[in-house]
């Protein structure tokens, strides 16, 4: 099997989620100008010791997700500006880090077991409900704009889509990326739902009637 090139970052890439770079090191741009020469993707891994740029290759979470490059800015000095979007998830074999400047890998595609069972669809729709209100919530406190006709349909799309819009710590991001069953996944995506709405009403409602309390007097 070839070895496959891995990019450590601070974040957690899903399945079907945008990612914008900005590649400025020597050793990600001769990475990424060999995907693009080769048309293949690279792996996205978040950092579990180590730091993203400048210094020795961080060491990385056992499980990621491949990204295809969708999108090219070319800068000065080679430097580049990207967006890839991720396409699968994987488990690291083995690690290779001697061979290039960067990491590279031996992987096995880690898909989401039972995707289509009825349990499955049910618990996708209830997730719909909870993402819904979650997302106009933060329209409501000014952050951001979202069209719920984006809402994908497939119940793993839901669930990927989820857990990128959640506002959590990086490794809780990866705890849900390293599960295998749909129906896990998205069960625990309903618990962290119900909570953050939970308290973004709490906050919504604190702000108001703080704004009610203000006097002139």
């Amino acid at each position: 099997m070839e070895e496959f090139p891995l990019f450590p970052l601070h974040t957690v890439l899903f399945p079907g989620m945008p990612l914008r770079l900005h590649i400025f090191e020597e050793r990600y741009k001769r990475m990424i100008s060999l995907c693009l020469e080769r048309q293949q993707p690279f792996g996205v891994v978040l950092i579990r010791r180590g730091a993203e740029a400048m210094g020795p290759v961080a060491e990385p979470f056992p499980v990621g997700c491949t990204a295809r490059i969708v999108q090219v800015r070319r800068l000065e000095n080679e430097r580049m500006n990207i967006v890839a979007v991720g396409e699968e998830r994987f488990r690291i074999l083995s690690l290779n880090k001697e061979a290039l400047p960067y990491l590279v890998s031996q992987i096995e595609l880690y898909p989401l077991a039972n995707q289509h069972t009825n349990q499955v669809k049910q618990a996708s729709q209830r997730l719909r409900t909870w993402l819904l209100r979650y997302v106009r919530l933060l329209i409501e406190a000014g952050k951001g704009q979202f069209d719920p006709r984006e809402l994908p349909n497939k119940p793993a799309s839901l669930a990927y889509l989820a857990a990128t819009l959640l506002q959590m710590p990086t490794q809780q991001k990866q705890q849900l990326l390293v599960i295998e069953d749909t129906l896990e996944m998205v069960e625990t995506l309903l618990v962290d739902y119900r909570r953050e709405v939970a308290l973004l009403k709490t906050m919504l409602d604190e702000k108001e009637q703080d704004r009610g309390s203000f006097s002139m007097n």
